[in-house]
């Protein structure tokens, strides 16, 4: 935790950094499979534990409701992209974690919901999250995309997601702030493409 070591003007300055050490296209790869599961009609689902799990809920929020500009919360004939964070839904991932082990929480949602060219954006600081990366092996062997966002090494998700966004840091709090960063960054470009 660099924020142990370093006094606030130096922590912002390393964060800054950190920014611009992320791959540009990366992020622009993340936007574009998002936006052709618009464009098909497609679901994105997104997934996470910890902060992790809290990015997935702010961007599933972000991606529903800010890629929409104003004039069009009363327009009905407005397509909108659909999108479902798996970390919601309190109740389903309570039983399914008591009854069947928390490395099922994810997985179980997406048999029930997910259709292959679908995508899964599985948020994993560390890469290593059981539940994670059972989520994305059983969605690749059902045709969906998908998409890894990873710090530290990038662990397993890193290695078997299709596409990826890595933050090359050893602080998980810097890299899931970093991830929100991008993920706003994504929200803004597909705003602009979708609110035409």
């Amino acid at each position: 935790m660099l924020g142990t070591k370093l006094d606030v003007r130096p922590f912002l300055e390393r964060v800054g950094r950190e920014l611009l050490q992320i791959n540009p296209a990366e992020v622009k790869a993340l936007a574009d499979a998002i936006h052709d599961c618009y464009v098909g009609g497609k679901l994105v689902f997104l997934c996470g534990n910890g902060g992790s799990g809290s990015n997935a809920s702010h961007f599933c929020e972000d991606l529903g409701k800010g890629t929409l500009r104003r004039e069009d919360f009363e327009n009905d004939s407005k397509k909108r992209l659909r999108v479902l964070s798996l970390t919601d839904n309190t109740p389903y991932i309570l039983a399914w974690g008591n009854d069947e082990g928390f490395e099922r929480v994810f997985v179980e949602q997406l048999k029930n919901l997910a259709r292959p060219g679908d995508l899964l954006i599985a948020i994993s600081g560390s890469g290593n999250s059981p539940n994670v990366l059972r989520a994305v092996e059983w969605a690749e062997e059902h045709g969906l995309t998908t998409f890894g966002c990873t710090g530290f090494d990038g662990g397993k998700l890193r290695k078997i997601a299709q596409h990826g966004l890595h933050v090359p840091l050893d602080d998980m709090g810097i890299v899931e702030s970093i991830h929100l960063t991008a993920f706003h960054w994504v929200v803004d470009n597909l705003h602009a493409r979708i609110s035409l």
